[in-house]
Parts: C-alpha cells; structure tokens; sequence
C-alpha cells in the first residue's frame, strides 16, 4: 500500500509538470489581430480611400438590396453599392437558395465589387450560427442549451467545424456566432441560445465553438463573434459578478481562442445603452481584456440609441457617440453611419475616430483573405451541406444533449412493450425540433415563409419510432391536444385563440389535423406505455416570442394529466428552449426526457435513448425550477431552503450506475504554484456501457474568503464499459480562484474545499486544499481560465 501510494504520488508530481508545460501552450494569448502584412495591405488601400468610400466599409445591408425577382441584379448593385459595401447580412437566412446557387450569388455580388467598384475590395458575408450554418439544406444541429447540457468541448468543436466548411463553401467568412451570455432564468425567452447559467462550462464550450468556426488560420476559417458584450438579459450593474461570471466567457474567447469580432448587447450599463458606453466597450474591453479585433453592433442597435434608448438627439448623434464608444461597424442597415460625413464636415467627429473603424473593419477582410490578390470565393463543383458525415454529428449531438430528468425503471423500453400510444403536439411534428437561429425558424418567424422539413431531412418523434421499431411495436398517434390553443377548441384563422405570433402559428399548424382528445384517451388506454411529446416551438420560444409563464404552454398540462388518469404508465419528453415546470406531475409521471430543440435528427435521437439503444449522458447546464417565480436561480448562492430546484446544476440519470472512490490531493499548494493535480477513480457499477460526467467544484472553508458557496472549475466525460474503472486527473491552477476584488484580480490565499460529484449538490469526494502565500495580484487579469484533463 505504501509503494502504491509513493507511486501514486510521483504520478501526481510529474503530471503536474507535464500539464503547466502543456498548459502554457493551450491557454497562450493569441497573435494580434493587425500584422506587418495587413497593415501594408490595408494602410496603402486606404490612403486612396475616399470619406465616403470609408464609411461604407463599416456599413451592411441585406442582399435583397441588390436583388430582383430573387436574383442578383447588377443595376441594383451600381444604385445602392456604388462604392462597396462592409457586410451582407444574414445573407443566407434571409433567402432560399440551393447551396450551389448561393455560392454563384455571393460570387456575382464579389465580381461586381472586384471589378466595378473603385477600391475593388469584396464585402463580408456573414450569416448565423449557433445550430449550424443558417441556410436552406444545412445541417441542423441542436440548440446551444441542448449542446450546453453534453458538456463535450470536442464534440462542440467538430460542429463548428462543420459549419465552418459549408460557410466558407458558400464564401461566407464571418458569423454572428457563438452567443455567451450567461442565462439564469427560463423566463427569459433567449436561453436556449445560451449554453446555461454557469461561465466556467460557457467559457469552455465557447472556446471549443471558436475554435472550430475560425480553425487554423482565418484565411480559411470563419470569424466569430461573440455576444453579446456583456451581460445582456440580466442585471449587469454589479461589478464582481459582471467581471467574474458575464464578462468571463468573452474573455476566454478573446484570450484562449482568438476571437476577434465581439457583438454589445442591446441592454444599457449603468443606465447608459452599450453601444454608447465608453466604459464597457472602452476601458473593459479594448483596455483591460486587451481586445483589438471589431465590435460589430447588434442589428439596429446604433438606430435604437436614438428611437428606443432617447440617449440621443438625433442618428448623426447616435452614430457619433457609438463610434466614439468603440463601434466599428453599424449592422444590418446604413441608418445613422452615412451622417459621419455630416459630422466630420461639421467637426463633431474627429477623422481617427473613423479612419480607426475602417481599418479594423478592412484588417478582418485582410485576415479572412479576401484582401488577397486572387480570393477564394467558395467552394467549386456541387456543394451539400448535409452530407452523412454531418448528419452522423448531428445525431451524437442529439443524443449527448437529452436530459433523462426522471426514470421509475420504465426506461429504457422493455421487450414485453407490444402498444405504444404517442400523443402530444411534438409527436409528429417538427416544430419542436428547431431552436431559434437555425434556418428554419428564421425563415419562418422573421420573412413568413414555410420551410421544406425534407430539405435538410428533419425527423420527427414518430418517424424515429418507425425506424426504430418498425412492425414489432404497434404505434398508436394521435396529437390530442395543440401547442398553445384550447383542447377542444376549433382552430380559427384569426388568431386562433391566443396571443402569440399568429403568422408564425399559422405556418406550424398548417396541414396538421385537429387534435382529439377523446382519440387520444381511447388510444391511451389501450396501450402499454404512453410516450407524451409536449412542450415548445417556434414560436413559443425565441427573440421577440415571449410567454407569460414557464409551465407547459396552454392546455399542455391538462392535457399530461389525462393522460397520467388513464393509469398507464406515461413518459413525458419535453422539447423547447428553456425548463418547464413539471412540479404539477412530477411525481406520477413514470419518466421525463428534457430533449430541448435536439435539430434535425431529434427523432432517432429520442427514440434510441427510450429503447436503451443510447444510454443516457446528459447533464443540465441549468437548473431547473419547481417554481415559476420570475427570478434568476445561480446554484453558486446554493439553493435556499424554501427555494429548492425540481433537478439541480449538472444533474442527469443513466441506465447504469457510477461509485467514486480514492480521492487524492496535495493538503496544501503555494499560491504561486502553476498546476496541482487533484485525482479520483470512477467505476461503471452497472450491466451496461456509459458515460459519466464527472464534475470538479470549490467551495472556500474560511469565513472570511469572499468566494461564492460553490463553484465548477473542471468536468470530464468518462467512457465506462460495464465494469470498467479508470483513474481521472483534474489538473487546476490557483489562478483559476481568482475574484475581482475592488479593482483588481486577486487570487485568496486559504482554505479550499475540492469535491467531486454528479452535480452540484450529489457530492461524492472531498479535499480540503491549504492555498499558502500571500494574496496574488494579477496586474494583467486573467490568462488561466480552465482546468486540464488527464
């Protein structure tokens, strides 16, 4: 035993060593947007730039500006883009074209400013992100809050990755893409595009998605952006939380990463509007997180300092004080930038000011390649953005992204199962298979247009159970109940009972047969188990589509009540973007799926995991309430007493069993020390293969440290065969304690405790951890952000 344990404490020591040096060159602070080469390129372009020729280089339109009947018109593009243009905007989303004839689109746009416009200089295109590359026959992947709950960095970069080929294959170089916002209440009706309530696991996933999307070299990668800057959908008016949790996942992406486009939020900071402030988008992020890439403003937020904000007198004031603030360049229309010249003219505005936009507007387009003397627009021959190996991607996604909240041993789905009876709004359909941003819903809720549910293949929850099951199960279906109308109401065409989106609801309900309740009942009783597929859509969740509540929506939860009153046994799979209370029948339902917006293949995904041929592994990135009280829940408070959740941060079942055991750690650090090793053995205790999300947290012991309860700071996915055991490192640095304090980033010297566990409140292993030293300044911030795995 003493041998084993010398042994084992040599292992620690060297992997220490090993992972500081390894660490060095993974968390590295990225070479600097601006070279020698683009500022050769770019200073001599601009020399022979005219004021106006400038300021269209920080503009953007949409492509339907230089288009008619549905094509590219050259006429259009001599009116409207005489002189070039920044940005076309969600270029893609905005049309329906097939991958190939996008690809010519973009290239006749680019021939025409290459060859008629004067300073000869291409324009971005950039498009929407977050579910895959948003155009018509592109993969669609699941929501960001689905892919925050598989906790898989890897898996998060080999999608990004994908759309990362299929945009550069349609010469798109640029997306307003990952969003990081941190998200602590289901009310908000943007957490789906969020990856959760946590920064550690956003800043890691976030790193992951950039580094995907921009690859090796952004010649030949896609610029991301991240937003929005900073703490958009919160209160953002305190500065520690907004320093350590909000401002945490840019920054991790600015300084890991390499990211170089940052989006600010609509919201205001200190009562000010973002795109104005001086403070946040100044002295935050040029000067303290050292960000020297552009900030792009969200569409129409420059107009909005004037007509939403009144923080302004006028557009020519709106355009002025955001460009001094530190926006670059105004998306998605010209509103209030062409009245620069007035103001330069007039000398409200200085020329640095402008020249200094332009050229980091013009150092983007010289890094992405299209300054080259010959670029690369596109990809050549026949293109498909769905190809197999996508497809194959987007079903791992789907599958480490659904939450299995609750089994009673119904699951998975037994041989002696002959009738199934499935019910509910998300059934058959597709609606609850798209989150917000991908193609589909974007066409639908922002240009009223229908989508082809073949183009990419969208499978539904019934179409996965006939592949799957095929003519060994009898599957029973009925909808039984709508999204969001009455039970037994007659579908109108004005309005259709409620409030919410009738041009988008018109479109989801087109074709689909009025729900029956009575058919559903009957079929209910004479089935073996009831496979309920409630929750969301498109135009239940999403920007601009808010709700009154987070309970199933309408009669939703009526309608799960009958059914659980027929006596069988009834398994809830919940889709949407955000947590819906189930408190009401939590404990009479046989088992619960949170499958979120799981993307095209949701329905093979849902159904492998119900009949056990995918065992379960996701995680919540949230947690979830068991009230609908319109507050942020943040488990690092801990839960109150009275405020208990229905299922906690990082909580989620499997069909087999974990033991944790041997936990090892050094009793004591220096603060200056660059990594510890903290060990631990995990054991598939069950009959069948999994995998285990094993979770690293830190709590302070001494009264007087100023960090919050509990905190993640290090996770690991760890494959298990029945039986199996393996040995896990976390290998974490002080650095990573590190609080902002009074001004300035300071690591507490102390007691820690490390624990290890399933979730946040389903603690396995300890170690108390002496950090000895003096407090620890850190005059430059932060520059470790993660733990590393062994």
């Amino acid at each position: 035993m003493r041998l084993q344990k010398l042994a084992m404490s040599f292992i620690v020591v060297l992997t220490t060593l090993l992972v500081a040096c390894q660490n060095n060159k993974v968390e590295e602070i990225k070479h600097p947007f601006a070279t020698a080469e683009t500022d050769k390129i770019v200073d001599a372009l601009m020399d022979e730039m005219t004021l106006e020729e400038k300021l269209v280089q920080i503009e953007g339109i949409r492509p339907t500006k230089v288009m008619e009947d549905g094509k590219f018109s050259i006429e259009k593009a001599r009116e409207v883009i005489p002189d070039g243009i920044g940005h076309f905007c969600q270029f893609s989303s905005s049309l329906t074209m097939s991958p190939n004839e996008l690809r010519d689109f973009v290239r006749e746009v680019q021939n025409y400013l290459l060859t008629e416009t004067r300073t000869q200089i291409p324009a971005i295109f950039h498009e929407e992100a977050i579910t895959g590359f948003a155009t018509l026959g592109a993969t669609t992947f699941p929501q960001q809050i689905g892919m925050g709950c598989t906790w898989n960095p890897e898996l998060i970069e080999k999608n990004a990755n994908t759309t990362r080929l299929n945009m550069r294959a349609a010469g798109a170089t640029f997306a307003l893409s990952p969003m990081l916002d941190i998200s602590r209440t289901a009310h908000w009706e943007r957490i789906e595009e969020s990856y959760g309530e946590d920064a550690y696991l956003t800043s890691r996933l976030g790193v992951a998605f950039v580094n995907g999307l921009q690859g090796d070299d952004l010649k030949t990668g896609v610029a991301a952006t991240t937003k929005h800057f900073a703490g958009y959908g919160t209160q953002n008016n305190n500065p520690k939380e907004l320093y350590e949790e909000y401002i945490m996942p840019h920054e991790a992406a600015i300084k890991v990463a390499g990211s170089k486009s940052v989006m600010p939020s609509y919201g205001k900071y200190k009562g000010e509007a973002v795109s104005i402030s001086k403070e946040m988008l100044g002295t935050m992020l040029r000067d303290e997180l050292k960000f020297d890439g552009v900030v792009v403003s969200d569409y129409g937020a420059v107009r909005l300092v004037y007509r939403g904000h009144k923080q302004a007198e006028s557009l020519m004031d709106a355009a002025v004080k955001s460009i001094e603030a530190g926006i670059d360049i105004e998306l998605s229309n010209p509103d209030a930038f062409p009245f620069l010249v007035e103001a330069v003219e007039k000398g409200i505005i200085s020329m640095d000011v402008i020249n200094a936009a332009v050229k980091r507007s013009l150092t983007m387009k010289a890094r992405l390649g299209l300054l080259d003397e010959n670029p690369q627009i596109g990809f050549d021959g026949d293109l498909d953005f769905d190809p197999p190996a996508n497809r194959k991607l987007a079903y791992e996604s789907a599958c480490q992204s659904i939450v299995l909240l609750k089994n009673n041993g119904i699951l998975p789905l037994q041989k002696g199962i002959d009738n199934i009876a499935l019910v509910g709004p998300n059934a058959a359909t597709v609606q609850g298979l798209l989150g917000d941003y991908t193609y589909q819903s974007m066409t639908s809720f922002w240009w009223s247009k229908p989508f082809d549910p073949n183009n990419p293949k969208l499978v539904s929850l019934k179409e996965g159970l006939e592949n799957s099951l095929g003519a060994k199960v009898k599957i029973a279906h009925e909808r039984g109940c709508d999204w969001s109308a009455e039970l037994e109401s007659k579908v109108m065409t004005d309005g259709l009972g409620d409030d919410r989106l009738s041009r988008v609801k018109m479109l989801a309900i087109k074709g689909l047969p009025q729900p029956d309740l009575k058919n559903a009942i009957n079929i209910a009783n004479q089935s073996d188990v009831i496979v309920a597929a409630m929750g969301e859509n498109i135009y239940l969740c999403g920007e601009g589509r808010q709700r009154k509540g987070i309970s199933l929506a309408g009669d939703q939860e009526l309608f799960v009540e009958k059914m659980i009153a027929t006596g069988k046994p009834v398994v809830l799979v919940i889709f949407g973007g955000r947590q819906q209370l189930v408190n009401k029948f939590e404990g009479k339902c046989a088992a619960i799926l949170q499958a979120w917006f799981p993307g095209e293949e949701g329905g093979n995904a849902v159904v492998d995991i119900l009949t056990g041929k995918v065992n379960p592994s996701a995680k919540l990135c949230v947690t979830y309430p068991s009230t609908g009280k319109k507050q942020e829940i943040n488990y690092k408070n801990g839960y109150a007493s009275d405020n208990q959740p229905q299922y906690p941060f990082g909580y989620g079942l499997s069909y087999t069993s974990y033991a944790y055991a041997g936990i090892t750690a050094p009793t004591q650090v220096g603060i200056n020390d660059a990594r510890f090793s903290i060990t631990c053995s995990v054991k598939n205790t069950g009959k069948i293969d999994g995998t285990e999300i094993v979770q690293l947290y830190v709590s302070p012991k001494e009264a007087n440290l100023t960090m919050k309860p509990i905190q993640l700071k290090g996770f690991q996915r760890v494959e298990l065969k029945a039986g199996e055991q393996k040995l896990i490192t976390f290998n974490v640095s002080p650095e990573q304690l590190v609080q902002y304090k009074n001004g300035t980033w300071e690591v507490e010297a102390g007691n820690y405790e490390f624990k290890i566990g399933s979730s946040c409140t389903d603690i396995h292993l300890s170690a108390d951890i002496l950090i000895k030293g003096t407090n620890k300044v850190l005059p430059n911030g932060r520059s470790v952000f993660f733990s590393t795995n062994q």
